[in-house]
């Protein structure tokens, strides 16, 4: 718990010479929402970001869809995911209440599809998977299939639909969290920092996406993703309401509509760290789209974009403190689920600032299990740096729950669609 700082009446203190009881790196939707929710709870909040919003956020797409992204051997952070999209419709609604953003969030749900016959055998043996996990999938006939989205292609040999999976517009989204993160008492300090120790606050959230590895010592490693963005013609909606992820004579592509015309098609996976767009991928990905919805033909082409998506090795995120380091909480890996993991990932770090109970979702996601020689090596050299910086001794029993149980990449699966 936090002890030994200012006092508070129930507001935000807002003095000039006051330390930050929390610095967050990142501002990202991860760091923007555990600003928001800090502030919220009266701790005096600064968030280090000098291109806020410019990282892997703005090149996703923004699907909320646990069922979809669950894949073999993954059960805990399926876990994790189901718990997240189930707390988006409360955090959707507060936070347009609290700002007034409409931030394009949609519960259509998702269509699920093969077009050839060996996609949909692909695709059935995870939806078997899916089942029975206890998943929400309903099979669905291809004339079932048309009947929810008319301008799917008839090639399309069969499908699924996940009535859970739903959406946001993350270029929407991002504002929206800084705006309620602002009107919480949160300052945006658009500078970065070398180390948690140059934050000077009492506790650092590192959530800077891929930049974290550098700050933490972490295998936190970029995984490049390529998207598109299309727009319907004659500035209307597009001609589809669902979220299509489909499998396409073997390559797997998403279609996200928004209500304002665009069509995000994504996404490409690849072990690289380069922002360029290739003409290969473009060309995988509109071959893909127009296979599933012919349409797509007609749309004009208004962008091609690379982002860099914070992976490690088990595909899971990392959550809580950092070895060694009680005053450094860490919130970054989340690879391709950033948008969906969200809410529960504020919520858990929140708590943990506050030294409330960790929630046991969150156990298996902690930083020990990555524990190496380099992130000792950050987290032995920052801490004189941090005590010199906060200007009194690092108190570890501040934190309550520190270690009891508490908890921005595909390693090497390119098979999998960027979220």
């Amino acid at each position: 718990m936090l002890t030994g700082g200012p006092s508070y009446t129930g507001g935000v203190n807002r003095g000039p010479f006051l330390t930050p009881d929390v610095a967050v790196i990142g501002a990202g939707p991860i760091g923007l929402a555990i600003a928001w929710r800090c502030a919220a709870r009266g701790l005096r909040v600064v968030v280090h970001d000098p291109a806020p919003g410019s990282g892997a956020s703005h090149v996703a797409a923004g699907m909320l869809a646990p069922v979809a992204e669950a894949y073999f051997g993954e059960h805990e952070l399926t876990a994790l995911l189901t718990e997240s999209a189930a707390r988006w419709p409360a955090f959707a609604a507060e936070l347009t209440g609290a700002t007034g953003v409409d931030i394009g969030y949609r519960t259509e749900g998702t269509l699920m599809v093969g077009l050839t016959a060996d996609d949909l055998a692909e695709a059935r043996r995870l939806w078997a998977y899916q089942q029975e996990l206890g998943l929400p999938v309903t099979p669905l006939r291809p004339s079932q299939l048309r009947d929810r989205e008319p301008a799917l292609a008839v090639r399309v040999r069969g499908g699924a639909f996940a009535a859970t999976d739903h959406q946001v517009d993350p270029r929407r989204l991002v504002p929206a969290l800084r705006l309620a993160a602002e009107r919480a008492g949160a300052t945006l300090v658009p500078e970065p920092v070398r180390t948690p120790a140059d934050a000077g606050a009492r506790v650092t959230v590192v959530a800077a996406g891929c930049g974290s590895a550098a700050l933490t010592g972490l295998p936190i490693r970029p995984v490049k993703g390529q998207v598109l963005r299309l727009r319907a013609p004659d500035g209307g909606p597009p001609g589809f309401r669902h979220v299509i992820r489909g499998y396409a004579d073997g390559e797997h592509v998403y279609l996200v509509p928004r209500a304002d015309g665009e069509v995000v098609v994504g996404a490409t996976v690849e072990e690289r760290s380069d922002l360029a767009v290739g003409a290969g991928a473009v060309l995988r990905l509109l071959r893909a789209a127009i296979d599933l919805l012919p349409e797509l033909a007609e749309y004009d082409l208004v962008e091609a974009i690379a982002g860099l998506r914070p992976g490690t090795p088990d595909n899971a995120p990392i959550l809580g403190p950092l070895p060694g380091r009680p005053d450094v909480l860490v919130a970054t890996g989340h690879h391709r689920h950033g948008i969906v993991l969200t809410p529960v990932t504020a919520d858990l770090i929140a708590d943990l600032v506050t030294g409330g109970s960790p929630d046991a979702i969150g156990s298996p996601f902690r930083p020990e299990r990555f524990v190496t020689d380099a992130a000792a090596d950050v987290a032995a050299a920052d801490a004189t740096a941090a005590a010199d910086a906060i200007g009194s001794p690092l108190r570890p029993e501040r934190f309550v729950a520190a270690g009891s149980g508490e908890g921005s990449g595909a390693s090497g699966d390119a098979t999998r669609p960027m979220q």
